[in-house]
């Protein structure tokens, strides 16, 4: 599916509700499932990601379970298996997704007693997985890969022999992600913590709540809704944002702080805010270490605004869904905003655009956050158009929906520009 994207013809005011939290989802499911008498879950995402781990994690028969490109669902359901005496499966993915390292989640799990077999490439899906008790234990691990290695590996040490001492060499990657977890699996029952460098879990039986567990709204969601407010001036008000959120992306409120957008907090009923506003920085220097899932829109909002920017924290980026670095450098080109690749992580522009002499086609590569990203450059370019648009499906499929809802206007990819109104 391609479409052709054109502005809101008034002054853009728009209220919605987000997809609840991917990230909080996936992990609720992997320790629903690890908690002896609980009942199914009922209220997490509805989308791609979480729709291949609810599958996976409903018949534990299964001998063959394929994610697709889920790799949140991949990385989790790993340490899930290996853990789970008498299961025998082979898990795979999508072709991205056997491009996907997973070799030091693989070796931290052999170290604590897995049985895991490559089927494939060595260091990459599919894995032929038997579950079996895992000892536990202490192990070291480069805290620069991937959080949700970090966070496969806690969510099961409480049913392991001697739980689990793990200790982060070098800088944490994605540190909220982790506290996440620690925080949900305290929430069950466990005795866990992140005491600097060292993750400590407790042997210990996750318990069930007497209460449902509540999903927020995702963070990682609002990103593209901050973007819209920063480009257009409107107003955009959200109902299930959780202020005092555990989710890293959180941040997204001070980040667009210093790009124009006030987040207002109205209460329980009333929604959260977003509000344009004058005040700007005109260069955006920041660090997406914790929070790179972010770094997309950020960088689509400053080539709009033409606000120079050096970015770093970006190295997990390129083992994404795509190399979500390349992906933006191709794709900015289009719109005369050639951005800089200093090195591992680290991306730059100095501000100036070069002319552009037709409306761009943004490729998705595969990857929903890049559809996300994209799509508000139609404010300033009404008429682009993206190809493969229902990779939003992965993460945010009433995306579109709600974009119609506040006054965009969404046609066929292959229909042509609406001729102009020249009615007097």
């Amino acid at each position: 599916m391609n479409l052709r994207l054109l502005p809101p013809e008034d002054f853009l005011q728009a209220r919605l509700m987000l997809p609840l939290s991917k990230s909080m989802s996936a992990r609720a499911l992997i320790i629903n499932t690890l908690t002896p008498g609980a009942d199914p879950l009922e209220r997490v995402a509805a989308c791609d990601d979480t729709d291949a781990m609810r599958h996976a994690l409903a018949d534990l028969s299964q001998t063959e379970v394929n994610i697709g490109a889920a790799g949140t669902t991949m990385r989790f359901l790993t340490a899930f298996y290996s853990c789970r005496p008498g299961i025998e499966v082979t898990l795979d993915g999508s072709e991205r997704m056997r491009r996907r390292p997973i070799g030091v989640l693989v070796d931290a799990l052999r170290s604590l007693g897995a049985d895991i077999e490559y089927a494939g490439e060595e260091g990459f899906p599919p894995l032929h997985i038997r579950g079996r008790e895992l000892k536990g234990g202490d192990l070291t691990l480069d805290a620069s890969v991937s959080s949700q290695f970090i966070s496969a590996l806690l969510m099961i040490a409480p049913v392991t022999a001697n739980g689990l001492t793990l200790r982060l060499e070098g800088e944490i990657v994605s540190r909220p992600y982790i506290l996440m977890t620690l925080k949900m699996m305290a929430d069950a029952g466990i005795e866990c913590e992140l005491y600097r460098d060292t993750a400590t879990v407790k042997p210990g039986v996750y318990r069930k709540s007497g209460q449902p567990v509540e999903i927020e709204g995702d963070w990682s969601a609002a990103a593209v809704w901050y973007q819209i407010t920063a480009i257009s001036g409107g107003v955009v008000t959200i109902d299930n944002l959780v202020k005092d959120s555990c989710q890293g992306d959180r941040v997204l409120a001070d980040i667009y702080s210093r790009m124009g957008v006030d987040t207002e907090w109205c209460g329980e009923e009333g929604g959260t805010d977003l509000c344009a506003n004058p005040d700007a920085d005109a260069r955006a220097d920041l660090d997406f270490s914790e929070c790179p899932d972010l770094a997309q829109c950020v960088t689509v909002t400053c080539a709009m605004l033409g606000y120079p920017f050096r970015f770093t924290g970006l190295q997990t980026l390129a083992i994404k869904e795509t190399d979500r670095i390349e992906a933006l450098r191709r794709e900015l080109a289009k719109i005369g905003v050639n951005i800089t690749v200093e090195g591992p992580g680290t991306i730059s522009w100095d501000g100036r655009r070069m002319p552009v002499n037709e409306l761009p086609v943004f490729d998705t590569y595969d990857d929903h956050r890049m559809a996300l990203c994209l799509a508000p450059v139609s404010l300033f370019m009404p008429g682009i158009i993206i190809r493969d648009a229902g990779v939003v499906s992965k993460s945010y499929p009433e995306f579109w929906e709600h974009l119609r809802a506040a006054g965009f206007t969404l046609l066929d990819g292959d229909a042509p520009l609406p001729e102009p109104d020249t009615e007097a």
